[in-house]
């Protein structure tokens, strides 16, 4: 948790600096910057430490979530997207000859605000999701499946370094709570 707490910290933080550089750095004129537009489509894929779900994990989770979103409305200096996600966590441990292994695969729809803070190829947003996971779980050998509600709430930034391609984090409590990986803007 103090890394996860760190870690937002470092990424706000990072953040605000770069807003502050642009805009003390701007030339004039003005226009948006935000990738994320009306009719845009963004496909996100990324890789991290999963969250748990209904039973208790063990060792560290790791998860993979693959999200789509595409932009529906202007809402002020941003826009908001519908879309899309799946992917699943995984944990499991051996302890004392005991065998543990717990899995969750999470179909959801995800809604976000995406703000680009007039820096240029900048995206970050934040938002909610809900679905259905099916849960596996195995202890010591006996197979229990259900199954759970997945509410996730989510903030992520990403940084298209071409027009068409970027790098992508994202942390909150959603499939993932931290993950890194890559956007593709498709329209």
């Amino acid at each position: 948790m103090k890394k996860t707490s760190t870690l937002v910290i470092v990424l706000l933080s990072s953040l605000i600096s770069l807003s502050s550089f642009s805009q003390s750095s701007k030339s004039s004129g003005s226009g948006t910057t935000n990738p994320m537009q009306i009719g845009s489509l963004f496909l996100n894929a990324g890789l991290g430490f999963g969250a748990g779900y209904k039973n208790p994990t063990y060792a560290t989770p790791w998860g993979f979530k693959i999200a789509a979103e595409y932009g529906m409305w202007q809402a002020g200096p941003g826009v908001i997207t519908l879309g899309a996600e799946l992917g699943s966590t995984f944990s499991g441990e051996n302890f004392n000859g005991n065998s543990y292994h717990s899995s969750t695969f999470v179909v959801a729809g995800r809604a976000a605000w995406h703000y680009g803070w007039n820096i240029p190829g900048l995206d970050t947003y934040g938002g909610f999701s809900a679905g259905i996971g099916f849960n596996h779980y195995t202890n010591e050998g006996v197979d229990y499946n259900s199954p759970v509600p997945a509410l996730g709430a989510f903030a992520g930034a990403s940084y298209f370094v071409t027009p068409t391609f970027g790098f992508n984090s994202e942390f909150g409590y959603d499939i993932t709570n931290f993950q890194i990986g890559v956007v593709f803007k498709l329209d």
